[in-house]
């Protein structure tokens, strides 16, 4: 059979394979040099060769000021990235809930909620900030930048809601209905624990695109950037390997965000499968 299979493979197939690995080496080709690279001596430059190895330009990332205000920037980006993992985790998994009887007015609602998407990032950053000038507010990173970022996450944390909503069998909360069980208690013992690793990955969603989203924190962040807008300000003025530094930095926070949400679904999938033995 599997002989059969591999003299069946023809031209599309091997057409299709290459294309697939030059998606790759082109993915995370430019990544691992920026990975190496920022690895450059203390006299290093921005292209190879390498002038040394050393960890140099991440000390010095943290530690000159000529930089910026890159510590700060840091922390404002991981605090904003874990309120709109929270916000879009919990308001999604409401609302799909919500989506989940038909009521009045909830195609125009739907629609409603995903139309930023479609619209330019910097566009609607620059209405947040008019709005809020007109209201006399001041703009700030925890108010202005958050409801722009939750414009972008939430309405891709609602897709991704959906998609996992439409596989889930009611029959499961019925039967706990059944048992006796009150609402609350249908919802926190069976409805969010078989939703846990959808809501993983609406919670991901969440911090990743708020983590590194730069159009629409532009100009409604106020007077204290995120770590995008300082990356950007940063390829202006610097042309030393901090640049990669900060590069692999930010990679790397991306990849442990990866592996926690990964690891908590492995601890619940396992949880089920001790519970099923016991």
């Amino acid at each position: 059979m599997t002989q059969t299979t591999t003299s069946r493979r023809g031209l599309a197939f091997y057409l299709l394979a290459g294309f697939f690995g030059l998606f790759v080496v082109f993915l995370y080709g430019p990544m691992l040099m920026i990975f190496i690279l920022s690895f450059q001596g203390p006299g290093g430059g921005l292209t190879f060769p390498m002038r040394g190895v050393s960890t140099h330009w991440f000390v010095d990332l943290w530690s000159s000021s000529r930089y910026g205000d890159l510590g700060g920037a840091f922390r404002r980006s991981l605090a904003l990235g874990g309120l709109s993992l929270v916000i879009t985790a919990v308001v999604c998994l409401f609302a799909g809930l919500a989506f989940r009887r038909r009521f009045w007015g909830a195609g125009p609602i739907f629609y409603l909620s995903i139309v930023s998407l479609v619209v330019p990032g910097i566009l609607l950053g620059l209405g947040i900030s008019q709005l809020f000038q007109l209201l006399g507010f001041r703009l700030g990173w925890w108010l202005s930048g958050l409801g722009a970022h939750l414009s972008w996450t939430l309405p891709f944390g609602l897709l991704i809601m959906f998609a996992v909503l439409n596989r889930f069998d009611g029959s499961w909360e019925e039967a706990a209905r059944d048992a006796g069980a009150r609402p609350w208690q249908v919802l926190a013992y069976v409805t969010v624990p078989i939703l846990f690793p959808g809501l993983i990955a609406v919670a991901l969603f969440g911090f990743t695109l708020s983590y590194d989203e730069m159009p629409r924190s532009l100009l409604t962040v106020g007077g204290s950037n995120t770590l995008p807008i300082e990356i950007s300000n940063m390829t202006t003025n610097v042309t030393t390997p901090a640049l990669y530094a900060i590069g692999t930095v930010t990679s790397a926070v991306s990849f442990l965000v990866i592996a926690a949400a990964f690891l908590a679904i492995a601890i619940v999938q396992k949880r089920r499968a001790r519970a099923k033995q016991g």
